[in-house]
């Protein structure tokens, strides 16, 4: 019997610009990766923006997913901020249908939630946050997965309710021993090495597992691969990811 192969999604968050403002190279990005998290316009994007993002995702047979966050331009939604579960329900529910209402507007249809930044972060410690993000993603219905951080409560929560789940994890992000990612403020928080970010990557979808910061080992599910499409490296790495992909006979796939 052969072994079963093995795959996984790329996502990448991408209409991040607004304006006048620019942010990331989104259409030589798009070509690489299996799904795209399009900003709402509360962290970032705006409607020109969602719609020119929704049908370059079309175009090139990108899922598309919603990727709300926290009303925060001037931060770009990675800052904390004091919000209620039914806060965080109706942030997500406007901003998901926003981007839904475009993308069936393009004769597609929504394809998973994704939350963004600070507010990823705070749903994947709390779980009345997650069940905030949980509810806004049940009510839009028709079967919207929800892209979750692995192992987290907001995984746990995700299931409890019935989603079709899909867990993320992230090469370029190092992580907590409890499987949390590493905060931003700390000086290790990211893998800036392209070579040692793809090995987390093949750890983590080969294996389950990736080391902490202190050196623990932690057991992951690898569903789905975060590709940051702010960082002016995101083509190179994806292009360098995908060849190491292709080398241990990893198929990217939409799941």
């Amino acid at each position: 019997m052969s072994t079963p192969r093995a795959t996984i999604d790329l996502n990448s968050d991408m209409g991040e610009s607004f304006g006048a403002w620019r942010m990331g190279d989104d259409a030589a990005l798009m070509p690489f990766v299996t799904s795209a998290n399009v900003a709402c316009g509360f962290h970032a994007g705006d409607p020109s923006t969602i719609a020119a993002t929704v049908a370059l995702a079309v175009r090139h047979g990108v899922a598309i997913g919603a990727h709300p966050g926290l009303p925060d331009l001037q931060g770009f939604g990675r800052r904390t901020m004091q919000v209620t579960e039914d806060e965080v329900y109706g942030m997500t529910l406007y901003q998901a249908g926003a981007v839904r209402a475009f993308v069936e507007a393009a004769g597609a249809r929504l394809n998973h939630v994704k939350a963004h930044g600070a507010l990823y972060n705070m749903a994947a410690r709390d779980v009345a946050l997650s069940r905030g993000l949980v509810r806004a993603v049940k009510a839009l219905g028709d079967g919207v997965k929800m892209y979750v951080l692995a192992g987290s409560p907001m995984e746990t929560v995700a299931r409890d309710a019935g989603l079709a789940v899909r867990c993320e994890v992230f090469g370029d992000r190092r992580y907590m021993p409890d499987g949390t990612l590493a905060p931003r403020s700390r000086p290790d928080a990211l893998i800036t090495d392209e070579a040692e970010s793809v090995a987390q990557v093949l750890r983590m979808v080969r294996e389950g597992r990736l080391t902490a910061v202190d050196g623990t080992e932690v057991t992951v599910r690898a569903d789905t691969v975060c590709i940051h499409g702010d960082k002016p490296t995101a083509v190179p790495f994806v292009r360098a990811l995908r060849g190491a992909l292709a080398a241990e006979a990893i198929e990217v796939v939409q799941r």
